[in-house]
């Protein structure tokens, strides 16, 4: 395991960039250190390693990724979220919790959003017996990424979106004065309304939302 991450390490040490590592550091509100390597870049580099390196085993994974997480530079964490991709068709339930720790520790929006995107969702269509149990629960945390992630894990769903779940949830947490919960409120409607704008209007004409949140929703109804 330490051999994997010294040799990503080793590779994402060759092309840093002290200038695009500074603006990253400060666009992230000083909270994580950067190689500094701009995405395209770095999306190549993954794939690279992934080919030229043994794929761990799927026993080994959540250790390795905990590790990669525990990392100090944010590359690694984006890292560790496309390595869990690469293995989403060994997902067992209970990954689940290692996705959980992942949106709780180091949080910000680009790793809530990361991870609700590529795994989140993905999960919920493989096991959606466990949307209810696990998102319900999520909601009565009052931890502020895990709801976020509540709201937004339905955003490539489209017809399969379960509006009701997701009206629920927006309802539970409309009085929030979290900007990253208004906000995700205001996505979430704005992504169904390209689905159901009818609806989408209907709920916000007959809700009383945060401005951010309204102005989100109906930004592309007329």
């Amino acid at each position: 395991m330490s051999d994997y991450i010294s040799r990503l390490r080793n590779l994402l040490e060759q092309h840093s960039d002290e200038k695009t590592a500074d603006w990253s550091y400060a666009y992230m509100k000083e909270q994580f250190a950067f190689f500094g390597i701009k995405a395209p870049l770095r999306n190549a580099l993954f794939k690279q390693f992934f080919v030229e390196n043994t794929p761990p085993q799927y026993s080994e994974l959540s250790d390795l990724v905990w590790t990669l997480w525990l990392e100090p530079e944010r590359e690694f964490q984006y890292f560790a979220i496309e390595l869990l991709v690469k293995y989403k068709k060994q997902w067992t339930e209970d990954i689940i919790e290692l996705f959980e720790k992942m949106i709780v520790h180091k949080s910000w929006w680009d790793s809530v959003d990361y991870i609700s995107s590529s795994l989140i969702s993905l999960y919920f269509k493989q096991f959606p017996h466990q949307i209810k149990p696990i998102t319900e629960g999520w909601i009565d945390t009052g931890n502020m990424w895990l709801q976020r992630v509540c709201l937004i894990f339905q955003l490539s769903y489209r017809q399969k979106t379960d509006t009701e779940l997701m009206f629920k949830y927006i309802c539970l947490l409309n009085h929030s004065k979290e900007f990253f919960i208004q906000k995700a409120i205001g996505w979430a409607l704005r992504q169904h309304a390209r689905t159901d704008a009818d609806s989408v209007k209907n709920f916000v004409e007959n809700t009383s939302l945060a401005p951010i949140s309204k102005r989100e929703a109906m930004k592309h109804i007329s």
